[in-house]
């Protein structure tokens, strides 16, 4: 299983085009539902890995090799109920961000999504049970949420890279000033907004049957922890 997400992770950052994050952001929660959240990590960073390796000359690597494994493992402790580590995640995230200087003058609606991402951790835990029912709707609208979450994930992961780590010194041509930064925050920030949706719609299509394919298999593990 490792093994297959790892590569599903790697092809489908290959054949990506479009908005400004590769295809994998679309297997994401799926990867850690299915796997969990220390295994879907690791398939998570395996895949990443070895697919910029394979097809380097992206400048930003940095950023989706490090939150896609992140959003994975957010996924995989929501679809086990575990909501504290996740909290702890985006608590320290966002507080870094806020400290910082920049974080008060960049627009506070680019970041919307993860805000509400923030809101959905605790009920995205709760409603987590369902989806390990045969009840498709409820499978649905839990996996609806959790992958919300996770792709917000992705973007608060990005963000900490970019503003409280300083990545954004390397890249002066990009973000060589204040003005520079926010152009690109604004441009990014709609973009992201349209992935989300389409992250959303793309895991009911395909990872509702594929979960309800996988749990006949009985190789998921549907209650490695307690339900708050």
């Amino acid at each position: 299983m490792i093994a297959v997400f790892a590569a599903l992770h790697a092809v489908l950052y290959f054949i990506s085009f479009g908005l400004w994050r590769n295809w994998a952001i679309y297997l994401e929660s799926i990867e850690g539902i299915i796997l969990g959240p220390e295994i879907g990590f690791f398939a998570a960073l395996l895949g990443s890995g070895i697919a910029r390796m394979s097809k380097p000359g992206d400048p930003f690597w940095m950023f989706g090799i490090i939150a896609e494994p992140t959003s994975v493992l957010i996924a995989g402790f929501l679809s086990r109920a575990r909501w504290k580590p996740a909290l702890a995640v985006y608590a320290v995230m966002l507080l870094a961000y806020f400290v910082h200087p920049f974080g008060s003058l960049l627009p506070l609606w680019t970041i919307l999504d993860v805000l509400v991402g923030l809101l959905l951790i605790y009920p995205a835990a709760r409603i987590s049970r369902n989806l390990f029912t045969k009840d498709i709707k409820a499978l649905s609208i839990a996996l609806a949420i959790i992958s919300f979450v996770c792709i917000a994930t992705d973007s608060l992961v990005r963000i900490f890279l970019l503003i409280p780590c300083g990545l954004y010194t390397l890249f002066p041509g990009f973000f060589g000033t204040l003005e520079a930064l926010q152009a690109v925050f604004v441009g990014a920030a709609i973009d992201s907004f349209i992935e989300d949706i389409l992250v959303v719609i793309v895991s009911i299509v395909v990872g509702v049957p594929l979960i309800i394919a996988i749990s006949k298999l009985n190789i998921v593990e549907k209650k490695s922890a307690k339900h708050p």
